[in-house]
């Protein structure tokens, strides 16, 4: 049974940093691509960033661009997101999720496996 746990959520100033982690276990986390997601209050769910197998391709949408960084460390089976620069339109439930292959996609159709989440509040 493939699980994700998030984690390292919590409430910062604008301009601060966060760094996110998602715990997976399961199956071999270093065959398929991972991704985050995020979902605001009142707003659909997100594409945040995706990251495929070796070579570690990553994919960033728009919004947050040149401001977060995905990760994943394949012996640890744990995926990153490095936050900085945080604005308040960051906040929202952040999601890690497991996809169907090694391909990124920036679409949550190509992820199979959802965590429970993890708060980032950006306030000040």
């Amino acid at each position: 049974q493939v699980q994700l746990v998030e984690s390292g959520g919590g409430s910062v100033q604008p301009g601060g940093s966060l760094r996110l982690s998602c715990a997976a276990s399961g199956r071999t986390f270093s065959m398929y691509a991972m991704a985050w997601f995020r979902r605001a209050p009142g707003k659909e769910r997100e594409f945040v960033a995706t990251i495929s197998r070796s070579p570690d391709i990553t994919v960033y949408a728009d919004y947050v661009k040149g401001r977060f960084t995905i990760s994943r460390d394949n012996a640890e089976n744990t995926l990153y997101l490095q936050m900085n620069s945080l604005k308040y339109e960051d906040t929202a439930g952040y999601y890690c999720a497991g996809g169907v292959s090694g391909v990124a996609y920036s679409r949550d159709n190509g992820y199979v496996y959802w965590g429970q989440g993890t708060q980032v509040t950006v306030s000040s």
